[in-house]
C-alpha cells in the first residue's frame, strides 16, 4: 500500500478532483439505485387494477423516497386511472435514469482529468530525474529498460492505480446503497444472500494471489525486449553488414515468446476472476429465487410479487460493483509492479549534485588546476595522482595510448564524472563548490561521435543557444565551414537531418557539432578526437573549422593529428593513467621518452 499511496501523491492537488468526484458519484449512485428500486411501484401500477383495495398512506417525511414514490403513484392511480399512473411512474423513472447518467458522466470526466493529471506529473518527475542523473548511470543501465519505465510502466500505472481509486470509492458506495435497499425490502432474504460477497472475495483472492510476482517479471521481460529493439535499430547497418539479421530476429523472437507466455499466464488469472464472480452471482440469485419463492408460496413472507421481482433485479446488480472490485484487485498488482519500477527510477539519486550555497561562476579568468587527481572504475584505476595546470588561452593537447585515461581526464572538468580523490580548481575555486550548470556554461564540447537530434539544421545548431537569430546561426555555420553545404540542402537551414543526422555525411555532422559549439561561444573548449572518424577531405574541412573554433580560447584537445599536436602550447602525455611527460612538441622529442616512441611508431596522422 505504501507504493500505491506514493503513486497517488502525484495526483496533488487531489482535492481539486476528489471533491467534485465524490459529489457527482454520490448523486450518481443514489439515482442509479433508485432506478431499480422504483421497479416495484412500476409493477404494482401495472398489475393493480383495484387501487382502493390496497390503500397507501402518505409517509411522515420525504426522506423515505420509495414510500413517497409509492404514495404518489397510488394517488395518480386513484385520480387518473392506471394509464395515468403508468405515465407518472415512467416519467419519474426516465428522469431518474437521466440524472443518474448525467452524474455518472460528470464523475467519469473528473476521474479522467485526475488520471491524465497524475500521468503528466509522474512522467514529468521520472523524466526530469533521468535527465539529472550522472553519466555513469547510463553506462551501467540498459537504455531500453529506462525507455520502458518512462513509457510502458507509467502507462500501466495510469490505468491500474488511478482506475482502482475510482473503484475504491464508487463501487463500495454503490454496493452499500444496493444492500441498504435490499434490507429495506427484506431483511431475511438479504441476510441469506449477503453471504456471496465474502465468499466471492475469498475465491478471487486465491485466483489472483501470484499476479504481482508475474507482473514484475513481465515488466522486466518487456524492458529486455525494448532494449533489443533499440539496439537493433541503432546497429542496423552492422547487422546487415555481418549478415546477422537472422540471429537478431531469433533473439528478439525468444524474448517476445517469454514475454507473451507470462502475459498469457497473467491474463488467464485476471480473466478467470470475472466469470467466477459472475457465476457465483447467478448461482446465488437462483438460490434466492428458490428460497424467496418458497417463502412467498408458503405465505411465510410479507413480500408481494412486485417487491420480490424488484428484489431479484436489485440483487442481480449487486454483483456488478462486487465484480468491479475483484477486477480492480486483480489489475492493481500490475500497476503496483510497474509503479515500483517507476519509483525506483525516480528514487535514483545523481552521484554528482551541487553543494548547498554553491557559487555561480560567470567567467574564466586565469587557470584550471588539477591537484593529485585519482579516478577508478570499480577496482580499475584509470587516473593516478594527476597534477597539472592549464593556463587561460593555451591550447593543450592530450596524447597517449588507447585506454590511457585521456577522455576520463577531460570528462572530469565539466563534472560529467567525479574523481575519487583530489581537487580540480578553476580560478582558485574548487569545482565542487560551483553550480554545475554555470560551470558547464563555460565549456563547449565536441565529441568523436557526432551527436545530433532528429530536427532541422537550424535547431541543431541553435541547441546551445535557443534564442539565437538566423544571422547568428549562419555566422556560426560559416566559422564551422558548414554554411556552403547547408544552403545546398533541400530546405536550407530548415532541412530535417533525420535520426542522429543520418541524412548527412560524417564530416557534415561534425561541422554542425562545431557550429553548435561556436554559437555557444564558451571560453573553454573540450575536443575529444573530433576528426578521428573522418575521411581525408572531410577531416581537412573539419580541422579548419576546429582551428577557427580554438582561436582565442582555452582548448583541451585529445589529438591524433600531428599538425594539431605540433601547434599545441603544451602536450600532456598519459600512459596507464599517469602523466608521464608534458611540454612542447620539440621539447618532448628531445626528451626521447614515451612521446618520442609514439611518434616513431607513427601513432599520429600527418
Amino acid at each position: 500500500m505504501k507504493t500505491y499511496f506514493r503513486l497517488l501523491s502525484f495526483a496533488k492537488p487531489i482535492e481539486k478532483f476528489a471533491i467534485p468526484y465524490i459529489i457527482f458519484t454520490i448523486f450518481g449512485v443514489i439515482f442509479s439505485t433508485l432506478n431499480l428500486a422504483l421497479l416495484a411501484p412500476l409493477l404494482t401500477t401495472l398489475f393493480n387494477n383495484n387501487p382502493t383495495s390496497n390503500i397507501v398512506t402518505k409517509p411522515e417525511n420525504w426522506i423515505n423516497l420509495i414510500k413517497t414514490f409509492n404514495y404518489f403513484a397510488y394517488q395518480a392511480n386513484v385520480n387518473y386511472g392506471a394509464y395515468g399512473a403508468l405515465k407518472f411512474v415512467c416519467a419519474i423513472i426516465v428522469v431518474s435514469v437521466l440524472l443518474g447518467n448525467i452524474f455518472r458522466y460528470l464523475s467519469q470526466r473528473v476521474m479522467e482529468s485526475l488520471r491524465i493529471h497524475t500521468l503528466l506529473n509522474l512522467r514529468k518527475a521520472v523524466f526530469n530525474n533521468v535527465m539529472d542523473l550522472h553519466l555513469g548511470y547510463f553506462s551501467n543501465e540498459r537504455k531500453g529498460d529506462i525507455i520502458s519505465k518512462i513509457s510502458a510502466d507509467v502507462q500501466v500505472v495510469q490505468y491500474s492505480v488511478t482506475g482502482t481509486l475510482q473503484v475504491v470509492f464508487k463501487e463500495p458506495l454503490q454496493l452499500i446503497a444496493y444492500i441498504v435497499i435490499l434490507f429495506y425490502i427484506s431483511v431475511k432474504l438479504t441476510l441469506f444472500s449477503i453471504l456471496v460477497i465474502p465468499l466471492s472475495a475469498f475465491v478471487i483472492s486465491r485466483i489472483v494471489k501470484r499476479l504481482k510476482a508475474q507482473a514484475q517479471e513481465s515488466q522486466k521481460l518487456y524492458s529486455n525486449m525494448i532494449s533489443t529493439l533499440d539496439e537493433s535499430l541503432t546497429g542496423i547497418k552492422v547487422i546487415k553488414a555481418f549478415n546477422a539479421a537472422d540471429f537478431i530476429k531469433q533473439k528478439f523472437n525468444d524474448e517476445n515468446i517469454k514475454y507473451s507466455k507470462i502475459v498469457r499466464s497473467m491474463a488467464k488469472r485476471q480473466q478467470l476472476a470475472s466469470p467466477v464472480s459472475e457465476f457465483m452471482g447467478v448461482a446465488m440469485v437462483s438460490a434466492i429465487v428458490l428460497y424467496g419463492g418458497s417463502l412467498i408460496i408458503s405465505k411465510q413472507s410479507s413480500l408481494d410479487a412486485a417487491s420480490f421481482v424488484s428484489y431479484i433485479a436489485l440483487f442481480s446488480q449487486v454483483m456488478k460493483p462486487a465484480k468491479a472490485i475483484s477486477d480492480s484487485f486483480s489489475n492493481i498488482h500490475s500497476g503496483i509492479a510497474a509503479g515500483e519500477r517507476v519509483l525506483q527510477l525516480i528514487d535514483e539519486k545523481p552521484a554528482i549534485v551541487d553543494m548547498p550555497n554553491a557559487l555561480h561562476i560567470t567567467d574564466f579568468k586565469s587557470e584550471i588546476k588539477f591537484e593529485n587527481i585519482c579516478f577508478a572504475y570499480a577496482d580499475k584505476a584509470v587516473l593516478k595522482n594527476i597534477d597539472l595546470i592549464i593556463q587561460k588561452g593555451k591550447n593543450i593537447a592530450l596524447v597517449g595510448s588507447s585506454g590511457g585515461g585521456k577522455s576520463t581526464l577531460m570528462d572530469l572538468i565539466p563534472r560529467f564524472i567525479e574523481a575519487q580523490s583530489g581537487n580540480i580548481i578553476i580560478d582558485g575555486i574548487d569545482i565542487k563548490s560551483l553550480k554545475t550548470d554555470s560551470l558547464r556554461a563555460l565549456m563547449g564540447v565536441v565529441n568523436q561521435e557526432s551527436i545530433l537530434f532528429n530536427d532541422s539544421i537550424f535547431n541543431n545548431i541553435a541547441f546551445s543557444k535557443p534564442t539565437a537569430t538566423q544571422a547568428e546561426v549562419e555566422t556560426a555555420a560559416k566559422i564551422a565551414n558548414a554554411h556552403n553545404f547547408i544552403i545546398q540542402t533541400e530546405e536550407g537551414y530548415q532541412t530535417n537531418i533525420g535520426d542522429r543526422g543520418v541524412k548527412l555525411s560524417g564530416g557534415q555532422k561534425q561541422r554542425l557539432n562545431i557550429a553548435r559549439a561556436v554559437l555557444a561561444n564558451p571560453p573553454i573548449m573540450l575536443l575529444d578526437e573530433a576528426t578521428s572518424a573522418l575521411d581525408t577531405e572531410s577531416e581537412k574541412l573539419v580541422q579548419d573549422a576546429l582551428n577557427n573554433l580554438m582561436k582565442n580560447r582555452t582548448t583541451l584537445v585529445i589529438a591524433h593529428r600531428l599538425s594539431t599536436i605540433q601547434n599545441a602550447d603544451n602536450i600532456l602525455v598519459l600512459d596507464n593513467g599517469q602523466l608521464v611527460e608534458q611540454g612542447t612538441h620539440l621539447e618532448l622529442l628531445n626528451h626521447k621518452g614515451f612521446y618520442k616512441r609514439l611518434i616513431d611508431m607513427q601513432a599520429f596522422n600527418e
